[in-house]
């Protein structure tokens, strides 16, 4: 076995962790001291940042790293690394030592497989101790190769490819060993210090900024994803609106990368634990040039289940994220009612065209100032503004848009590290729409969009419907430091009510079934996000009464949901999703393993398959039927109804549907109102 050549720090890191303990205790938000209390957390999370799946170290590594639990606070304020640098080193040498063991003796442990066993593979690592020996840990590796070997059985892998696929796999991270250097491992050291105060606080090494960033954006040229890493996978943080990959359709939050592929018949390049720049580079390329992801869907319980995913690469132009509207016609009775969509997929601004004085810049509030008008034109009797997948943008326009929809007032409390407060919004009075509103959120409604959310749940100026979202409510400011930058939470944002954006989002009004796993998704499931709060509220308006109608809206929209065959499958579709979560084990017998996949897939074909029922269509036998049926209607004969192809939007009809009931009550109400002052005269 090679030994791992020793990496040590230099001076300027050593400057660069003092400068950064400085900036953290002195402008962070949380107002955090490093003592010796977060130097023990630090130590658990650095360990855990390296070897979280409990993979590497024993209980004697552990017993032996207790020595720096305390001790790390006065090293790091005195810029001594050593502790960090002596733990990475001795990771470094136990990785190598058993990749190139698992190497080493690939095939004849492939051979030695036995899949009739009853046995089981741990999914999460986190649920398991610390390897009390190196016996335990070549079992728990055992069973690890054994559930790989297994997944590339089921998802169809040639039985001579096993071997070397997962030979090059091990051979790629050995590679990627041999490339760890200083600036690797001080940033991990230092990130498992800053991710303690909160998750959007990081230090970025000025080389290789990207490696760990959890924000790497392909928006330039590339699919338009947000990509992080997770244990040894890529996974996807969320979509750029509006881009390839949004435009697609088929990748999803959460979703996990394990192949790519370059063309329509390039092979696939096994990705798996790969670092995340790496698997980036393979992802970006040339406008108009094709990528193919293999991926683990989100949904899927085992790791054996593959899509394929077909994008062709393009830039995120700024006018495709405008603002869109259409018109929706909602039955009522023997008529129908028009209602006004706008769909708003990110906060924007021209900067550039702005400072230039162009008259006519884009921006997000000017683009739906002009689309109220045409649908006013068009006589709508209400507007729903649809902020699903809006992760935010610029604050600014967030507080302009604020403005079309109320007379004048605060929109937004910002309070600094320095407890200071701020107000922001519309400072004159001005004309603004006073029509009937609906605002449809989801947990992918970040940032910008919870400031408008909230603002007009506040104001009580329209009805919020959706799920609940996404719950950032802090504001980052970069700071340069000797080696690298700190992105540094200075800020939080409070409603007008006083109440945080932050960890709790907007809760709705009227809430739909979640699409998206809270605790996979949202700043609630990141660790150490900062906590929900209140600071005094802002005297303000309201301009309804929007808590008095709320329960009957409810009501009906419950009552309508029940008989809706594609409500009823979009519930059943998160239920099974949530009972996917519930696996904490996979069966390593192949039998029990087909088994459980052939359960999961029956049960998703019955819920298609009632739908279908519900609707008067025809039935399928298996999945893949949906997905031949799916290829058919990508591509309708030149004279067939174009819309037929597209699924109804379920939660954007239900929406206008809310919207109307509000429209009838409130009409009610008028009348009812009109005749007690007729009976009082």
């Amino acid at each position: 076995m090679g030994v791992a050549a020793s990496i040590a720090y230099t001076d300027s890191q050593r400057e660069t962790i003092v400068e950064l303990i400085e900036q953290l205790e002195e402008r962070h938000y949380a107002k955090l001291v490093y003592d010796d209390n977060l130097s023990s957390l630090h130590l658990d999370n650095y360990i855990d940042s390296l070897d979280g799946g409990k993979m590497f170290f024993t209980q004697a590594d552990l017993a032996d790293f207790e020595r720096y639990r305390t001790v790390m606070d006065e090293d790091l304020h005195a810029g001594n690394l050593q502790a960090g640098f002596a733990i990475f080193n001795r990771f470094q040498q136990r990785l190598q030592d058993r990749l190139e063991g698992v190497v080493d003796t690939l095939e004849e442990r492939v051979a030695a497989m036995d899949f009739a066993l009853e046995e089981e593979y741990e999914l999460d690592g986190e649920d398991r101790a610390w390897a009390s020996s190196e016996e335990e840990l070549d079992d728990r590796w055992r069973r690890h190769l054994k559930n790989q070997v297994l997944s590339l059985r089921l998802s169809e892998k040639e039985a001579d490819d096993i071997v070397p696929t997962l030979e090059k796999r091990y051979r790629n991270q050995l590679k990627r060993i041999e490339q760890y250097n200083a600036q690797d491992v001080f940033q991990v050291y230092a990130n498992a210090l800053t991710e303690l105060y909160d998750p959007h606080t990081n230090y970025l090494s000025p080389r290789r900024s990207e490696n760990f960033n959890i924000n790497m954006s392909l928006s330039l040229e590339g699919i338009g994803a947000v990509l992080q890493m997770e244990d040894e996978y890529t996974k996807v943080a969320r979509l750029v609106a509006a881009g390839p990959a949004d435009k697609q359709g088929d990748l999803q939050p959460s979703d996990r990368i394990v192949g790519v592929a370059q063309g329509e018949d390039g092979s696939f390049e096994d990705v798996i634990g790969w670092r995340l720049d790496e698997v980036v580079e393979l992802i970006r390329g040339p406008k108009d040039s094709t990528v193919r992801l293999q991926v683990i869907p989100a949904k899927a319980p085992a790791t054996d289940a593959r899509k394929e995913i077909t994008i062709v690469r393009n830039q995120v132009k700024l006018e495709e994220q405008s603002a869109q509207k259409h018109v929706l016609e909602v039955p009522e009775g023997d008529q129908t009612v028009k209602i006004g969509v706008i769909d708003i997929p990110a906060f924007y601004i021209d900067f550039e065209a702005m400072r230039r004085g162009d008259e006519d810049y884009k921006s997000t509030t000017r683009d739906v100032r002009k689309l109220l008008t045409e649908l006013e034109d068009e006589g709508v009797e209400g507007i729903v503004i649809d902020l699903r997948h809006n992760g935010g943008g610029s604050l600014q326009e967030a507080n302009e848009l604020t403005g079309l929809f109320i007379e004048y007032g605060p929109t937004v409390q910002i309070r600094h590290s320095s407890r200071r407060v701020w107000r922001d919004g519309k400072r004159v009075r001005g004309p603004y729409y006073d029509g009937p509103l609906v605002v449809l959120i989801n947990r992918l409604s970040a940032s910008a969009s919870e400031i408008f959310a909230g603002a007009i749940q506040d104001y009580q100026r329209g009805i919020i419907v959706g799920d609940r979202s996404f719950g950032k409510g802090t504001v980052q400011t970069m700071v340069p430091l000797t080696e690298g930058q700190l992105k540094l939470t200075e800020s939080k944002f409070y409603r007008i009510s006083g109440d945080s954006t932050q960890h709790r989002g907007v809760v709705p009004d009227v809430m739909f079934p979640s699409l998206f796993d809270p605790e996979e998704i949202g700043e609630s499931a990141l660790d150490h996000a900062l906590n929900w709060d209140q600071i005094n509220p802002v005297k303000h308006r309201r301009y309804g009464d929007i808590a008095a109608v709320v329960p009957e809206l409810t009501r009906q929209f419950r009552e309508r949901s029940v008989s809706n065959p594609d409500f009823v499958y979009l519930e059943e579709q998160v239920h099974l999703a949530e009972e996917a979560r519930t696996v904490k084990a996979l069966p390593l017998n192949e039998k029990a393993r087909i088994a459980m996949r052939e359960m999961q897939e029956s049960k998703a074909l019955a819920i298609e398959n009632r739908r279908r029922a519900a609707r008067g269509e025809e039935l399928l036998t298996s999945l893949e039927d949906e997905f031949v049926e799916d290829d058919e209607d990508a591509e309708p004969e030149p004279d067939a109804d174009a819309d037929e192809s597209e699924q109804p939007d379920v939660l954007l009809t239900e929406a206008g549907n809310i919207l109307v009931d509000a429209l009838l009550l409130r009409q009610q109400q008028f009348a009812q109102h009109s005749e007690s002052g007729a009976d009082e005269h």
